[in-house]
């Protein structure tokens, strides 16, 4: 057994089913290992931002890590921004980067790079294994701290004759550490928060937006009076009819500091403190209000789904039921494409089970509360603020759920970053209707221009911010990828559009004209 072998076989032995990739002439033996496991599901890519963006969205919904094989110091780069993104949402991958054999890296040949100083801001765990014997040891440790809450980028970096010579062995993965609960005292401080009466939320993170956690945090709203928040940047949240009723913190700093201003205590679960995106000159960068008391139930990394646990017992809230969404679908609505209707559309049509992965900042802004009592769902949004993530985290996502209809909502200027996604859907057959908002311009930062006290842009400043002249054409770029695609310029040509898609086997993109 060679040094490949034993890497995939740890791998496999460890749970991890799936390998996002773009090769190269480093990684072959370790795709020709692959190539005898049926057990791993390999997903190409024809860039490394769509490998590090499925991966992340794999592991949100699949709630363990697929692996990545990525071509040395530059295949990396390539999928820094994605990883970035993957690393603020605290979700585990293994990430498997090549490196030249280690006899060769002394000719200086035209792809060596420092691979460990370009993975090491975005990897938790970090290490080059040196010999066949050790590579599945490496595997086999990189998996238990990527598992290890709330979720890492652990990277191996593997050396094409680590990978070729003989001596690998399977390893075995060690028993994962369990994350700890917060100690007695800080889950009763945040109970005797919540039965003085102040105006008090609850900021909710990671595993604490979907299953058992939301169902508890629910309770604690309802016994207490609490409100429920999401941060803006959230990982995964559950949604739709039924779900406990949180609301989401805005982008925008003046609207965020409007929605927290109300609130004297604010109780962390898995999120830190709320912050603005940017500094703005002669504005707070922070949105809670001076007098507001924060305190911390449990940091990421703890178990947030046992603190809530461990407060609703705290608060012994006799028969509390949680405050949940009310089911609701608006009507259809017709004529000229507006905002507001774009979003009414989605949530009249969007199916039960749903996965919406949501990167459409200006566009579609509305669409989550439209969507609010629309039937259970799961929505993804973008964690890091580095553009390019729908495409590419709708492919892990429907990868790790092929049963689930993804919707995918993306601007058309992020959508560019990796539109080579589409590729990868068609090739894939996997279920995703991707709508694109074309507005022909990077709308965010004409807002960002202003609030940052210019007034409007001129002429040349505009000619930065708008991507038309030529204008993109969304449906000709799927076409060329695989994926059937039509424009729309109603929102009756929408609603149809977007039922067909979700009626679909395998891909479909939407543009919609703006």
């Amino acid at each position: 057994m060679n040094g490949a072998e034993s890497l995939v076989s740890t791998l496999i032995t460890g749970g991890i089913e799936a390998c996002f990739t773009n090769p190269g002439t480093s990684e072959m033996h370790i795709v020709a290992a692959l190539d005898r496991a049926p057990e791993m599901r390999g997903v190409l890519a024809l860039f490394e931002g769509v490998v590090t963006g499925a991966a992340d969205g794999y592991a949100r919904m699949a709630g363990k890590p697929a692996c990545t094989l990525l071509h040395l110091g530059p295949g990396l780069a390539n999928g820094l921004a994605n990883l970035h993104n993957a690393s603020r949402a605290q979700v585990p991958i293994v990430n498997v980067v090549g490196q030249h054999a280690s006899y060769h890296l002394r000719h200086d040949a035209p792809l060596t790079a420092d691979i460990e100083a370009i993975a090491r801001p975005y990897s938790k765990w970090l290490r080059t294994s040196c010999s066949a014997l050790e590579v599945g040891r490496d595997a086999a440790e990189a998996i238990v701290a990527a598992r290890t809450a709330p979720g890492r980028i652990a990277t191996l970096i593997v050396p094409a004759d680590v990978a070729w010579s003989e001596g690998g062995a399977i390893a075995k993965v060690p028993k994962l550490p369990v994350p700890p609960v917060p100690a007695t005292k800080t889950v009763e401080r945040a109970a005797a928060m919540l039965r003085t009466g102040s105006r008090t939320g609850l900021l909710i993170a990671g595993r604490a937006l979907y299953g058992n956690g939301l169902a508890a945090a629910g309770r604690i709203a309802a016994a207490t009076g609490g409100k429920l928040l999401a941060p803006y940047a959230f990982t995964r949240i559950g949604r739709g009819a039924g779900t406990a009723i949180v609301e989401r913190i805005p982008y925008v700093l003046e609207q965020a500091a409007e929605k927290l201003k109300e609130f004297r205590q604010l109780i962390l679960v898995g999120a830190p403190a709320p912050v603005a995106y940017f500094a703005y000159p002669g504005k707070n960068s922070v949105p809670v209000a001076p007098e507001c008391e924060v305190h911390t139930l449990a940091r990421p990394g703890e178990d947030c789904v046992g603190a809530l646990d461990s407060l609703v017992t705290a608060l012994s809230p006799r028969g509390a039921q949680p405050l949940v969404e009310e089911p609701e679908r608006p009507p259809l609505p017709s004529g000229e494409i507006t905002l507001p209707g774009l979003a009414a559309v989605v949530a009249a049509l969007l199916p039960e089970d749903a996965i919406v992965v949501d990167e459409s900042m200006t566009s579609g802004r509305g669409m989550m509360a439209a969507a609010r009592g629309a039937p259970p769902h799961d929505w993804l949004a973008n964690t890091g603020g580095s553009i390019g993530i729908a495409m590419p985290l709708a492919v892990g996502a429907a990868v790790a759920c092929p049963d689930r209809r993804v919707l995918c909502l993306s601007a058309d200027g992020s959508g560019m970053y990796t539109a080579q996604a589409l590729w990868t859907m068609a090739r894939e057959s996997l279920d995703i209707t991707t709508v694109v908002f074309a507005n022909r311009a990077y709308t965010v930062l004409k807002h960002e221009f202003f609030n940052l006290g210019f007034g409007n842009p001129g002429p040349r400043a505009l000619d930065l911010f708008e991507i038309g002249r030529p204008d993109l054409d969304w449906v000709s770029l799927a076409k060329g990828m695989g994926v059937p695609g039509s424009r729309v310029t109603t929102l009756e040509g929408f609603a149809r559009a977007l039922r067909a898609g979700f009626a679909s086997e395998g891909p479909v993109l939407i543009e919609v004209g703006l």
